[in-house]
Parts: structure tokens; C-alpha cells; sequence
């Protein structure tokens, strides 16, 4: 595919580093061993600080039996030591099952199934659902160690203090002990094993190696022509691809100080992009609505920014309009998905356009192909993106249908579908239309249809259920759900809520409860969702 734009100064194509993920922070700390790496509520830690806790990490979960290859739950907020545990499973060789810390045990409980999961580094908060869920072995960290006085109000998760119970050890005690030695590996090598899910509602592990998420760190870095005098402000979490490689990774990589919050505030991100002297900042578009909403917001508050990217969901123009008289910055969109380890299209930084994808990365070929016959799209025409790069995964983890069903190839190179239909222009930039996949994006954080439908089967006041996607203006989607009410149940749409809230995480808890004395049902019985959809959609229009 041609493309008629393309960022000044910049290569068409990068050279992935052939080193593992470990080799990254080993070669920073080297280099810039007494600056700062992390800043956390008035925590420093320098990169010599940080590679050691790693290390010594690394070496207990050798010891306590971890070997290359072998996938380790890393279950944390955002915090250096959700970064540490990174770096101490790949110094042991292992694989990072990054996850959320909404997960209830339940939920939890498939992911260590299914991923064969041992040990887990895991929150003290959240410990007690470690727990539940039986994690065979568990180091307990509380975020709030060595946060002695910070300038900025902390979570309340701050002080849940280290506990560990039977065989399982306190953070102090797992990092006290000799380094070990870090495992060789290869750029092929499996590094990571975040999880996506699809239609059927059966989350999919997306295997990701040490060169497919190299080859997205190196080209954030270029893209933004970072250096190691940033200073980059933290806010997305860490265990979604897009906070792990644009803002945890990078810094890593380039050797920045980053500025990391455990919880999105806006109020305290306002301080600390003044007072740190922010310079990247990698977010949603909700969280730069949320900021431009302060009544104390000033642009003095914002003049260090040089560059502002982010995903998940279009920025308003008015919004993006703000932004610019406020900083004198036009936002930079990008799109990318679990199995593109973030980014596969980012927008110029010198000529960005509002609610655009973007351009596709180094040596990233993207196109727009036709459902049916899968033949290129010309400009203008709209079909599914398929992306062909060097940060696409390797396939899903144990499901060779799903990773064959993935996959399609187009003039000898194999593509990743999608799953969104789209359009080119005439300059190569890609637009978003619509989905094929069932999918609700609840700022940023991806909610599968069919695994809450699976969840709220079993209230005994559910006899049908449909969820699909409602328009929101904070969070830009919402979970809504269709429910027809079984007879003798007069359950309210709180009480629903209510016990959601103790069999799935929050952000998949349907917000808009609807309910309906049936359901559409497609020729084979099953129940149409996409017609409701459209008419959800049409109504928000109206």
C-alpha cells in the first residue's frame, strides 16, 4: 500500500533489538545508575536502586522454582513494584500474566487455570482474593511501602500492610536475598501473556514475545523522539499493553524518569505535570476530558508537555480544540489491540488529525480488505483493518483454532484481522467505522458481550440476557444490558447491580439495566444483539 504522509526525519522501518526485556533495564541502570527511574508519592528509586530489587527478585522466584518459560501472575496497580515484577519474572526467564485488579476470585480463577499459573506477585490489597482463588505461592507487596511523605494525597491501598500467610512470603522477604542469574533468552522467546477475549466469551492469552513488545518500546520512543530527559507521567495501568509499553517500557528503554500513579486523579495529575515538569503523557481521551474539566486547571499547570498521545476512544474536537489553546499541542490518537501490543497506527505528531487512527508504524503494513473476498479496499471504502508488523502477536495461547481463525494472508505475509471495519483517506490515514467483534470499550478497558451475558445467566431473575455497548460521556461506552425477568422474580436493576458487583469486576458491571418481555431471536434461535446495537446507536444520534 502506498502512503503519501509520512513524519519528517523519521525511518520507514526500525531494527528491533534482538535482546530480551531484562537486557533493557540491566543497560539503563548501567548507564544512568543514580538517576532517578521511578518517582511515586514522593518515593524515588534510582535505576541502580531498581535493578537490584529486580534482580534480587528474580533470584527468589528461581529458587522458589520458576524456570524459563514458566507464567508467573503479576497482579498489581500501578506502582514500581508492578514494574519490579516485570523485570524479576523476565530476569528468571519467566512469563508476565499481567491482569486486572478488578478480577474477582472466580474470575481469577480461569486465568490460573488456563495459563498454568504457580506463583504470583500480587497487591496486599488484594491478597485476600489471591487467596480465595488458591494461587499456589504468592509474594505480597503493599504499594505503600517506603511512601513516607508524599506532597500528594495517597489511595487508601497505601496502608494494607504486608501479610503472608502458610508458605507464601512479604515483599521484604522475597527481595532480601542473593541476585541469582539472569536466563539468556531470545527475541523469540514468550515474554508475556495478556489476555483478550472474543465472541464466545472465553478470555484468549495473547502470546507476545521479547521482540514483539521491543519492536512497539523502540518505536514509541522514536515516534515521539523521546530522550532520556523526559520526564513521563504514568496514568494508564500497567497491565493494559498501552500503559506497559508507552509509558512503563519506554521510560525503561530510554532511561526517563517516570512519574507513576496508582489511580487516576485528576486533581493530582494536574500537580504533578506541573511540579514534576511532565513532558510525556500517554492517556484516554476520557482522562483529558476529566483534566480539562478541573475548575483549577490553568495552562501554566500544562506548559512542560511537549507530547500528548493516546487511545481507546476518539477525542471530541471540541475537546481537542481546548486542548490545543491550553497547551498550543494537538492530541495524538493511535489505535492498536492486545495482539498488537499496543500501537499498530499512531498519528503524526507534526500534521495529527482529530478521531483518526493514524498512520500505520515502522514497518507496519496495514490495509483495508473487502469481508468477503478479502481483496484490498481503494481509499474511501470501508472494510476490516488487517495489520501485517513486527509487533503482532504470535497466536493465542493454547487455541490453535482461534489463532488460525486470526489470521489471513495477502500477498505472502500473514495478517492479523482485526475485528473493526474501517476506511483509508487518500493520505493513508485510517478511520474507524464500526465493529465486527462484539466488543463494549469502556475507557479503554475492553468488556466482552457474551462473559457478562455468561455471568448474569446465573441470577435467579435472569431467563434472558443481551448486553451490547451505550453511548457515555465520561467513559465513552457503557455496559447495557437487555434482561427479560424470569416469572415470580421482581428483581430491580440495583439489586442486579448489586450482585454483579460480587461476580465480575467493576468496569464490567452493566450501568443501564433495560427490561424487556423478549428478545430478537436470528433463524437458528439464537439472540440477534446486532439489531439492538443499531437501534441503541440510532437513539444515541437522535
Amino acid at each position: 500500500m502506498s502512503q503519501t504522509y509520512w513524519p519528517r526525519g523519521l525511518p520507514r522501518a526500525l531494527t528491533v533489538p534482538k535482546t530480551g526485556l531484562w537486557h533493557n533495564l540491566e543497560v539503563t541502570a548501567a548507564r544512568f545508575p543514580d538517576k532517578v527511574a521511578v518517582w511515586f508519592y514522593g518515593r524515588e528509586l534510582t535505576y541502580r536502586q531498581l535493578r537490584t530489587e529486580a534482580a534480587r527478585l528474580g533470584g527468589y522466584l528461581q529458587r522458589a522454582g520458576v524456570q524459563k518459560g514458566d507464567r508467573v501472575l503479576v497482579w498489581l496497580q500501578n506502582s514500581p513494584q508492578f514494574i519490579t515484577a516485570c523485570h524479576a519474572v523476565w530476569y528468571a526467564g519467566g512469563v508476565v500474566v499481567p491482569l486486572s485488579p478488578m478480577l474477582t476470585p472466580q474470575e481469577l480463577q480461569f486465568f490460573l487455570y488456563d495459563a498454568g499459573i504457580k506463583v504470583g506477585l500480587v497487591g496486599a490489597e488484594l491478597y485476600p482474593k489471591a487467596r480465595a482463588a488458591n494461587v499456589s505461592h504468592v509474594v505480597v507487596a503493599s504499594l505503600g511501602m517506603d511512601v513516607l511523605h508524599s506532597p500528594v494525597p495517597t489511595p487508601d491501598v497505601f496502608a494494607v500492610p504486608e501479610i503472608a500467610e502458610g508458605d507464601d512470603v512479604t515483599w521484604g522477604q522475597a527481595t532480601s536475598g542473593d541476585e541469582g542469574e539472569a536466563v539468556d533468552v531470545t527475541s523469540s522467546d514468550l515474554a508475556m501473556l495478556p489476555y483478550t477475549s472474543g465472541t464466545t466469551g472465553r478470555p484468549k492469552g495473547v502470546m507476545h514475545t521479547h521482540g514483539t513488545i521491543q519492536a512497539n518500546i523502540v518505536a514509541g520512543s522514536a515516534w515521539v523522539n523521546a530522550t532520556s530527559e523526559e520526564v513521563i507521567l504514568g496514568t494508564l495501568p500497567f497491565f493494559h499493553v498501552t500503559g506497559l509499553v508507552n509509558s512503563m517500557m519506554t521510560s525503561i528503554y530510554g532511561g526517563a524518569t517516570h512519574v507513576v500513579m496508582t489511580r487516576w486523579d485528576r486533581e493530582i495529575a494536574r500537580q504533578l505535570i506541573r511540579s514534576k515538569q511532565v513532558t510525556l503523557w500517554t492517556n484516554t481521551a476520557t482522562m483529558v476530558i476529566d483534566l480539562l474539566a478541573s475548575p483549577h486547571l490553568t495552562a501554566d499547570d500544562l506548559k512542560s508537555l511537549k507530547n500528548v498521545t493516546g487511545g481507546g476512544a476518539a477525542l471530541p474536537a471540541a475537546v481537542g480544540a481546548r486542548f490545543e489553546e491550553l497547551t498550543g499541542l494537538r492530541f495524538i490518537e493511535g489505535y492498536g489491540l492486545t495482539e498488537t501490543m499496543a500501537q499498530s497506527h499512531t498519528n503524526p505528531a507534526d500534521a495529527p488529525k482529530l478521531q483518526c487512527l493514524g498512520i500505520p508504524v515502522f514497518g507496519t503494513d496495514a490495509r483495508v480488505i473487502d469481508l468477503d473476498s478479502g481483496r484490498e479496499l481503494p481509499p474511501g471504502e470501508t472494510g476490516e483493518i488487517v495489520i501485517h508488523g513486527p509487533q503482532v502477536m504470535k497466536g493465542y495461547w493454547n487455541n490453535e483454532q482461534a489463532t488460525q481463525e486470526a489470521f489471513i494472508e495477502i500477498d505472502g505475509k500473514s495478517f492479523f484481522r482485526s475485528g473493526d471495519l474501517g476506511y483509508r483517506d487518500s493520505e493513508g490515514y485510517f478511520f474507524f467505522v464500526d465493529r465486527l467483534k462484539r466488543m463494549v470499550n469502556v475507557s479503554g478497558m475492553k468488556v466482552w458481550p457474551a462473559e457478562v451475558e455468561s455471568i448474569l445467566y446465573h441470577h435467579p431473575a435472569v431467563q434472558e440476557a443481551v448486553v451490547i455497548a451505550a453511548p457515555d460521556e465520561r467513559t465513552g461506552e457503557k455496559v447495557k444490558a437487555l434482561v427479560v425477568r424470569r416469572a415470580g422474580h421482581d428483581a430491580t436493576p440495583d439489586a442486579i447491580q448489586t450482585w454483579a458487583r460480587e461476580h465480575m469486576a467493576s468496569y464490567k458491571i452493566p450501568r443501564d439495566i433495560e427490561f424487556v418481555d423478549s428478545l430478537p431471536k436470528g433463524p437458528t434461535g439464537k439472540i440477534a444483539w446486532r439489531p439492538l446495537q443499531e437501534a441503541e446507536r440510532a437513539k444515541a444520534r437522535a
